[in-house]
């Protein structure tokens, strides 16, 4: 266990989830600029008209992690999802992003092979599971050997955790939270 417990807000009410996407074929192309700049743009033109909140990210090479609360009575992340990663598609189509190769059934749906099919979504139920998962994002790069520190890694919702105060900045140095999250 942590010698001190973060200070995350409360479980906000609506629905919650926890989210995995891996990239296709775990190809390292997710923080390449291009694809990482689709996704900001998609995301940003999702939430404008289909709102969320984004609780917790981080963006690995081959995967990326997030927490979202959606609107009260809404729980369709999987329309939300669908539409994200069509535009990212979209985008590797035409750059020069190299997203791996494109078998038959990729070609004939114009699918770019940036994502592996299917969205990985657990409900989180409480403020105790909120907090854990909120954590393994953050320790996600440390813990794949990407960075020293969560606050050493640029992809992620760490540094608004740390603006507000709820970690310190060598927060993931400790050896009780590597202890929480290392096999």
């Amino acid at each position: 266990m942590r010698a001190t417990m973060p200070r995350h807000r409360r479980l906000p009410t609506g629905n919650t989830w926890f989210f995995t996407l891996v990239s296709f074929r775990r190809n390292p192309v997710l923080c390449l600029p291009p694809i990482r700049s689709a996704l900001r743009r998609a995301i940003v033109d999702v939430r404008g008209t289909r709102p969320f909140d984004i609780d917790a990210w981080v963006l690995m090479p081959d995967h990326l992690h997030c927490i979202w609360t959606l609107p009260e009575g809404d729980a369709d992340h999987a329309a939300r999802w669908a539409m994200i990663r069509n535009a990212v598609s979209r985008v590797a189509l035409v750059s020069t992003v190299s997203t791996g190769t494109r078998n038959p059934s990729r070609i004939e749906h114009r699918d770019a092979s940036v994502w592996q099919r299917g969205v990985d979504a657990h409900e989180i139920r409480n403020d105790r599971e909120f907090a854990r998962h909120v954590d393994y994002i953050h320790f996600n790069p440390v813990r794949h050997g990407h960075a020293a520190r969560a606050a050493d890694w640029p992809y992620s919702t760490f540094h608004r955790y740390l603006k507000q105060g709820v970690y310190p900045a060598d927060w993931s140095g400790t050896p009780q939270v590597q202890a929480m999250w290392i096999e």
